[in-house]
């Protein structure tokens, strides 16, 4: 098992779940495939931290890196960065710019636990 964490990364966490839910219990490889090809706003960012959570287990030990699969993902909303925008009559709104906490842990699933989801 090995975990990544990307912290402040400057996307939303409505549009960081959608991505988390594509690639949550897939098999790692299956999912770099459709993170590389992706046309969403955070593919690269999870593509980056996938492939920094698959270097972790190699470093912790884990001889085959085709078995891992994406066991748990969790986005959490991360601090919000207040912007204005000027509007008529002198008057301004506040623009949310919002950040996201992305964490991946990935473990090797053996042949007698459910099935790595490829789809």
């Amino acid at each position: 098992m090995a975990v990544a964490h990307l912290r402040n990364v400057r996307l939303a966490p409505r549009k960081a779940r959608i991505i988390a839910n594509m690639v949550r219990g897939k098999n790692v490889s299956a999912a770099i495939n459709s993170l590389r090809f992706l046309n969403k706003a955070g593919s690269r960012e999870f593509f980056k931290l996938l492939v920094s959570a698959v270097a972790n287990a190699e470093d912790h030990g884990e001889e085959e890196v085709e078995a891992l699969v994406i066991s748990r993902v969790s986005v959490d909303q991360g601090a919000t960065q207040g912007r204005w925008r000027p509007r008529a009559m002198g008057r301004a709104t506040k623009i949310q710019k919002k950040t996201s906490h992305i964490t991946l842990e990935v473990s090797r699933v053996s042949a007698a636990q459910a099935p790595a989801r490829e789809e």
